[in-house]
């Protein structure tokens, strides 16, 4: 069982010394005075059995075991006690030849350090650890070192990797076993027909339904919004909206749902129905969700991107606008040097602007190159409305599959966001007369009032209904607007503590930073700070010439820029030398060691679900 988790070198490697650091070197292998009178009592023990004796005291908070190759120690560890010791690194290749010797030295040390060996207890302790960090994390490798790590912390001397291997595989038996026993309230004939209904090729789609709902758009594109509503449907077809996954931690629920993208739907079929059904749900569940996000993100997205088309056609039309205008400019700058000039008589100006100046064949010319005046926007809105047949393709589908919410800030678009809604289910082209207009930005404005003037329904709810999904937009950005059952666009007040919450934490936060619960008392303070602050204000405008000082013209306060403080020689010179102690690490580099060293990369899985292309790196 235990090679199916690590190799035989493996588990070699796990029952002798490993590498030791520097930082672990200082740490665990500096003995104080009473460690050394524990090595040394005085008599009954030659330098061999002090300097084992030692080893073995350091390594038992290192390693949580010590090695039976007690003289297998690193070098610089051996060397590093056997100069505390004052004895001969080299008496440690004639220690423990005895294995009793080892045995009860060991013993004696567990005894003074107050650590224990495993015994029911102990062991039962562990599972329960073990059962609890797998229904997190499923990582046999990421179970072994928290496993080490704990009975670390609880001062139990480790078992042999085997035994701890296989107290592993049980722990995720359980979990699996536990996963499947919390959520199989949900699995009734019905819903384990849906589940595996997934798992079978649709003859409209060519592949399975699995598959479908894991594969996400490659464009913001008009079918690739409705594609997604459609899964969108579908889901909630099945009540994945509705399922509560509560009852497994996140990080159980993380892992079930890449291990369902990841598998075939071949593969999972084989699985025992106590494994499948359990991943097939949270990838249900997982997808209600990532979905819904998704189509919110495609309609940000398709949104944007005409607009950022129209703002480029834009763009362009006001540069050859410019270019176009340039004759214009140079009559208006003559115009102003005829004006402007002090010895040409008010009676003579109009004569020579329509005469020799000038002349009226190029103030014809000029008139006949004039063009419309531009709207605040300078256009924008106008262009986008060429794309609104696009944006028609996606929009209702988005309004009528999504609920919007928001604050009071979103007031009026969310019921212009709702009217809108009921214009496209019943088919009505004229907006509503009372149909807000206040969440229209001012440079829009006048699109919609040279609309209403002139009569123009069409055009009225063309631009009206753009400044409804560009608000929708900007308020999912701002916050303003949110989804209900959305991870990406949640509420923002689902990330602040609830009054529940807040209520036990109050009294040590408050006095934590040193102030009163009492609000009353808390507001007090503070008007008392604010009137001393202004008091001391008044007093420096009085004396004047200070860093702040109401300017004698104006009237205006003025602030001085504030001095930098001077920083000590000292200071400086250590800084320096600092960094010239930092050894300098490429990134990557620092990526590979840090993975060696805590086995990090474990905790993640290839996004392909492909093997890793080098075993010294375990992510691409």
């Amino acid at each position: 069982m235990a090679t199916r988790v690590f190799a035989d070198g493996d588990l070699a490697r796990l029952r002798e010394f490993p590498e030791i650091s520097r930082e672990e070197l200082f740490r665990y292998f500096t003995l104080s005075p009473a460690d050394a009178a524990f090595i040394d009592p005085g008599r009954g023990r030659g330098p061999a059995d002090r300097l084992g004796i030692a080893i073995a005291l350091c390594t038992l908070p290192w390693l949580g075991f010590v090695p039976d190759r007690v003289v297998g120690a690193p070098p610089v560890a051996v060397a590093r006690l056997a100069e505390q010791l004052k004895v001969d690194p080299t008496e440690i290749g004639s220690y423990g030849r005895r294995a009793q010797t080892r045995t009860e030295h060991l013993r004696l040390v567990a005894r003074y350090l107050g650590w224990r060996s495993a015994g029911a207890m102990e062991f039962k302790e562990l599972d329960e650890f073990l059962l609890a960090r797998a229904m997190e994390h499923d990582s046999p490798t990421l179970l072994f070192r928290l496993g080490c790590e704990y009975l670390i912390s609880a001062r139990v001397i480790r078992p042999g990797p085997v035994s701890m291997v296989e107290r592993i595989a049980h722990a995720r038996e359980q979990a699996q076993r536990e996963t499947y026993d919390r959520l199989a309230y949900e699995f009734t004939p019905a819903r384990c027909v849906e589940l595996d209904a997934l798992l079978v090729t649709d003859a409209s789609l060519g592949v399975s339904r699995l598959r479908w709902l894991s594969t996400g758009p490659v464009e913001a594109s008009a079918a690739a919004v409705r594609a997604e509503v459609d899964k969108l449907a579908f889901l909630r077809g099945l009540g994945a909206d509705r399922l509560d996954m509560s009852v497994l931690p996140a990080e159980r629920r993380r892992f079930l749902a890449t291990m369902g993208r990841r598998l075939t739907p071949q593969a999972l079929e084989r699985r025992d129905p106590q494994r499948r059904y359990p991943i097939l749900l949270t990838v249900l569940a997982q997808s209600g969700s990532d979905v819904l996000d998704e189509v919110v993100a495609l309609f940000d997205q398709a949104i944007s991107a005409k607009f950022g088309a129209a703002e480029r056609k834009m763009q362009q039309e006001l540069a050859e606008r410019g270019k176009s205008g340039e004759d214009r400019q140079a009559l208006l700058d003559d115009l102003l040097t005829i004006v402007t000039d002090p010895t040409v008589a008010d009676e003579e100006i109009g004569a020579l602007i329509r005469g020799e100046k000038i002349g009226w064949e190029r103030l014809r010319a000029a008139l006949a190159q004039a063009k419309p005046r531009l709207p605040r926007d300078h256009g924008r809105l106008a262009a986008l409305d060429s794309s609104y047949n696009y944006l028609r393709q996606f929009t209702p589908a988005v309004l009528e599959s999504v609920r919007f919410a928001g604050g009071t800030a979103a007031t009026e678009l969310l019921i212009a966001v709702a009217m809108l809604r009921e214009l496209n289910a019943t088919g009505r082209r004229k907006v509503f007369d009372d149909a807000p207009a206040g969440f229209v930005p001012t440079k829009w404005r006048g699109y919609l009032d040279h609309a209403r003037k002139s009569g123009s329904a069409t055009a009225y709810r063309h631009y009206w209904e753009l400044c409804v999904l560009l608000g929708l937009r900007d308020g999912l950005r701002s916050g303003d607007v949110f989804v209900p059952g959305s991870r990406r666009y949640a509420d923002p007040a689902t990330y602040l503590l609830t009054a529940d919450q807040w209520k036990p934490q109050r009294e040590e936060f408050c006095r934590l930073v040193g102030r009163a619960a009492d609000p009353g008392v808390a507001l007090a303070a503070v008007v008392a700070e604010l009137q001393a602050a202004l008091g001391e204000l008044e007093t420096v405008l009085a004396e004047g010439g200070g860093p702040v000082r109401l300017d004698e013209e104006s009237g205006d306060l003025i602030i001085s820029p504030l001095s930098a403080e001077d920083v000590p020689a000292e200071a400086v010179s250590l800084k320096a030398e600092l960094t010239e102690m930092l050894p300098f690490a490429p990134i990557v580099s620092l990526l590979i060691e840090l993975d060696k060293r805590t086995h990090y990369l474990d905790c993640f899985t290839h996004r392909g679900g492909q093997a890793t292309r080098s075993p010294e790196l375990n992510a691409t």
